[in-house]
C-alpha cells in the first residue's frame, strides 16, 4: 500500500517513518508537515493510506476529512483522545493516541490491509445468492434496479424480475458491495448503475421515484460523489 504521513511534530514524522519501513507491505512515498500541501498532493496523486494528525497550523486534521472527500484510508495519529468519535463519524480506519508502540502501530495498518484486502474482494462480486422461501436464487448483480421494504419482507427488483426475500437490509448490504448498491432509505436501496436522475430528496429509476432520508443522504453523496 503506498502511503504518506501529515504530521508537523519532526519527531512523530521520524517514528512513522520508522514503523513504516518495518512493513514490507507499506511504502512511503510523500511526508507533509501541513494538511494544505497535502491536499494539493492528493489531487493530483493516487495513495491507498494516510497517516494524519489533528491539531496543525493553518488546516486540522479533522477540518481536512470535513471539508473534502478523502477516497483513502485514514489513520489518525494524535496525543488528544477528545476527537476520537468524530475520527469515527468521518469513517477513519483507526484511531492513534500517541505515544503508541509499533505494535499497536501494526495493530493499525493490519486493519487497513483487511479492508483493503475486502474491498478488493467486494469489486470482484459479480452475483449474489438470495434466500426465497426454501430455495436460494442466484441474483446477478448487474441486473439489480433497486430494494424495497415491505414489512418484514425486502422485494429486490431487477431487470429481468423481482424477488420477495425475507432477509433484512443488513444482510444484503452485507452482501452486495456498496460500489454496486446503497441504501438511501430505512425501506431503500437502490443501484447506483441504474439511476437516471439525482434530486437532493429522490432518485429517478425508470419511471419510479425512490426517496432519500436525511439518515443516509450524506453517505449516499459522498458515494455517488466517488464515481463522478
Amino acid at each position: 500500500m503506498n502511503c504518506i504521513i501529515i504530521e508537523d511534530e519532526p519527531l512523530a514524522q521520524e517514528r512513522n517513518r520508522d514503523y513504516i519501513e518495518r512493513i514490507p507491505l507499506l511504502k512511503l512515498v510523500a511526508v507533509f508537515d501541513n494538511a494544505l500541501d497535502a491536499l494539493v498532493y492528493l489531487q493530483q496523486n493516487t495513495v491507498d493510506l494516510i497517516f494524519l494528525d489533528i491539531q496543525m497550523d493553518g488546516l486540522t486534521g479533522i477540518q481536512l476529512l470535513e471539508s473534502v472527500r478523502i477516497n483513502r484510508q485514514v489513520i489518525i495519529t494524535t496525543a488528544y483522545h477528545e476527537f476520537a468519535l468524530k475520527g469515527f463519524e468521518l469513517r477513519v480506519t483507526d484511531y492513534l493516541l500517541k505515544p503508541y508502540t509499533f505494535e499497536r502501530f501494526l495493530q493499525a495498518v493490519d486493519k487497513a490491509l483487511a479492508q483493503s484486502r475486502s474491498q478488493e474482494k467486494a469489486a470482484d462480486k459479480s452475483f449474489i445468492f438470495v434466500k426465497t422461501g426454501h430455495q436460494l436464487k442466484k441474483l446477478p448483480l448487474n441486473e439489480l434496479l433497486y430494494v424495497e421494504g415491505r414489512r418484514d419482507y425486502r422485494n429486490i427488483c431487477t431487470t429481468q424480475t423481482s424477488l420477495l426475500t425475507l432477509q433484512t437490509f443488513s444482510e444484503l448490504e452485507a452482501d452486495i458491495p456498496a460500489s454496486v448498491a446503497l441504501r438511501i432509505h430505512k425501506s431503500y436501496m437502490v443501484a447506483l448503475d441504474k439511476i437516471d436522475t439525482v434530486e437532493k430528496d429522490a432518485v429517478h429509476i425508470g419511471d419510479r421515484i425512490i426517496p432519500v432520508s436525511d439518515t443516509y443522504r450524506k453517505a449516499f453523496f459522498e458515494q455517488i460523489g466517488k464515481s463522478l
